[in-house]
């Protein structure tokens, strides 16, 4: 087990935990502009884990976050959200104020072909009111918008079954039952759902009789084939143990003042402060039952950490699908598969746990992806603001490296706070790019000057060739300069044009729909994944390598993701100006390596494992 410096800070407490270590291990980057923003503040309440940095405002005198725009230049992103017609359906959750956490960290949303009809669906998650939980107030529905396949969708989620009707957080796709049709979970405070696809366009919640309810606050779900029998098993993480008869007020049992201010300023309690919501790993029984193996398995959470965003996905190349689970203002969980059933907690050993300054983060989302095109799967994780957003290199054999101020990606971040995130090749030109969500929790930094706002527009950063990344401008009128409250979002190609788009879920707002407007030319390959009798059908766990335009690419078949969220379950890969699309080498969760030659590009391929291309659009 190899120490790393972060290990050696992690007791470091108070000022010199936030200011000496950050800027002493900054300087040892090569990274000065984290210490020249640090202040000698420091809070240790509420989701601040960083310290205070100096206001940044634009030449208009805009909290930077809301502002920065410039009059011209490359248009990735225009929101078509209200052509789409998904602004006639509104998220909802508690009160503007926001006086309580149940309230402020919002929900995600899900992007699935529910009908099998080739064409991605999207699945909002919508919140609730104190009044419709207790019975006073019809609650608010979720949207289940299918695409009409002409760039409009519309809102089916009543005749499908799926309104949810309860506080909802996140969701997840996966075919549990092995059936070809994708099932949703929904995790909520409260019970949880369990959606199955009845293949006629409706679903039925068969959570009860699947053993998959819980009863607390639930965020973020995941499914993957943790044992290696082919059939999905489902994790989900749990945020904050919460009694709506008493909420943690200020100064109450639940929660004392010190754990309700930031910056000095009275806001809504927690997390810290406030008891933690266990994690829980269900075993899929394959009866359409599940048996909760969390305390078995090693991965129940007994710190009681503030659970986000899980994703089960193989980090060190062996075959079996490892787990991270975001967690905010706790430590992060890195859990290492061992083959047997169960998981090794090498969360610190692995140097996902913390940052490089050694501090836990408010860890909302993280996004999975090969960025370096070396065959190896690193993380990116938002986080909240004056702090800046952290991406952890894989170095082999799932030992990470925070690099995120070599590559270009922290300075920039630090007055935002994050939501979803996603590695996406925006321009299609191989390799893949990073996109963040943002938006504050706290309604009253737009009465301070702390160069933050509660809207705040998504930053995008190009990636030049896996060694660092280039902020691109928020252009007036498009989508990089849409300010907003953002939450959950998922990346996928809504179109079929070989471009992937955005779905944010805003907080109290209507849906952003970021659609890819990109002017590059670039060629690209799409793959629908069918898995055999001895993996998952819809192949989660799969992992696929393209060589084309002299680089490896991968990509990898991953439920959950983002910000409690679920991105499209087709692999996606940009070519450049490649003029064929290469080949391509699966390797199905079953433990079947599969090789293929493309016949051509800027195609849809369904290939199904042991059988090969089945299908094109």
């Amino acid at each position: 087990m190899r120490v790393r410096l972060p290990d050696l800070w992690s007791p470091i407490k108070g000022w010199l935990h936030a200011a000496v270590a950050a800027c002493l291990l900054a300087l040892l980057a090569l990274a000065a502009p984290a210490c020249g923003q640090m202040s000698t503040q420091s809070d240790d309440g509420g989701s601040s884990t960083g310290g205070v940095h100096v206001a940044i405002h634009d030449a208009q005198n805009r909290p930077i976050t809301a502002g920065g725009f410039v009059k011209s230049g490359p248009i990735v992103f225009q929101d078509v959200a209200k052509q789409a017609g998904l602004t006639v359906w509104h998220h909802q959750m508690g009160t503007p104020e926001k006086q309580f956490i149940l309230e402020a960290v919002g929900s995600g949303v899900a992007l699935l072909d529910y009908d099998n009809d080739g064409w991605l669906d999207i699945y909002m998650v919508n919140g609730s009111t104190y009044d419709a939980m207790s019975g006073k107030a019809t609650p608010p529905h979720a949207a289940l918008f299918h695409n009409n396949h002409d760039g409009t969708f519309t809102d089916v989620a009543a005749k499908a079954g799926v309104t949810n009707d309860r506080w909802g957080f996140g969701v997840a796709v996966g075919d549990y039952d092995n059936d070809g049709w994708p099932d949703i979970y929904v995790a909520n405070f409260g019970k949880n759902r369990l959606y199955h696809n009845n293949h006629d366009g409706t679903f039925t919640d068969v959570a009860e009789k699947a053993g998959v309810t819980l009863s607390n606050w639930s965020t973020g779900v995941t499914f993957g084939d943790y044992d290696g029998d082919g059939r999905l098993d489902i994790f989900v993480a749990g945020y904050v143990h919460y009694d709506l008869k008493n909420p943690p007020a200020p100064g109450s049992k639940a929660v004392t003042t010190h754990f309700c201010q930031f910056r000095g300023v009275a806001v809504m309690c927690g997390p810290r402060g406030l008891q933690g919501e266990g994690d829980h790993l269900f075993h899929n029984n394959g009866d359409g039952t599940f048996t909760d193996v969390s305390v078995k398995a090693g991965v129940s959470d007994p710190n009681h950490y503030y659970g986000f965003t899980p994703v089960f996905a193989d980090f060190n190349n062996d075959g079996k699908p490892d787990l991270v689970v975001a967690d905010d203002s706790t430590p992060n969980y890195f859990y290492r598969n061992k083959g047997n059933g169960t998981f090794a907690d090498d969360s610190y050993a692995s140097g996902f746990a913390l940052n490089q300054d050694g501090r836990e983060t408010a860890t909302m989302g993280l996004a999975v992806g090969d960025y370096q095109n070396d065959g190896l799967l690193s993380i990116m994780t938002t986080d909240f603001s004056d702090d800046y957003k952290v991406l952890y290199r894989n170095d082999g054999d799932a030992n990470f490296t925070d690099v995120s101020y070599q590559a270009g990606l922290a300075r920039d971040t630090v007055p935002f706070l994050g939501w979803g995130v996603g590695f996406l090749d925006f321009d299609n030109d191989g390799w893949k790019d990073i996109l963040m969500i943002n938006g504050h929790v706290y309604p009253a930094v737009d009465k301070q000057d702390w160069g933050t706002t509660y809207a705040e527009r998504p930053l995008l950063y190009r990636n030049d060739h896996g060694k660092t990344f280039a902020l691109m401008p928020a252009v007036e009128g498009t989508g990089l300069a849409k300010v907003i409250s953002g939450r959950g979002a998922a990346f996928g190609d809504l179109f079929n044009d070989g471009r992937i788009d955005v779905v944010i879920n805003v907080e109290d707002g209507v849906p952003v729909l970021l659609k890819n407007v990109d002017a590059n030319h670039h060629h690209w390959v799409e793959l629908r994944l069918v898995g055999g009798p001895k993996s998952p059908r819809d192949a989660v766990g799969a992992t696929v390598y393209l060589t084309a335009i002299g680089m490896r690419q991968r990509e990898d078949v991953i439920s959950g993701g983002s910000y409690i969220s679920s991105n499209d379950p087709r692999v996606h890969f940009g070519l450049g100006d490649a003029s064929s699309a290469g080949s391509v080498e699966i390797h199905w969760p079953s433990g079947l390596k599969q090789k293929l030659v493309l016949p051509r590009e800027d195609t849809i391929y369904t290939v199904v494992e042991g059988k090969g291309i089945v299908g094109q659009r």
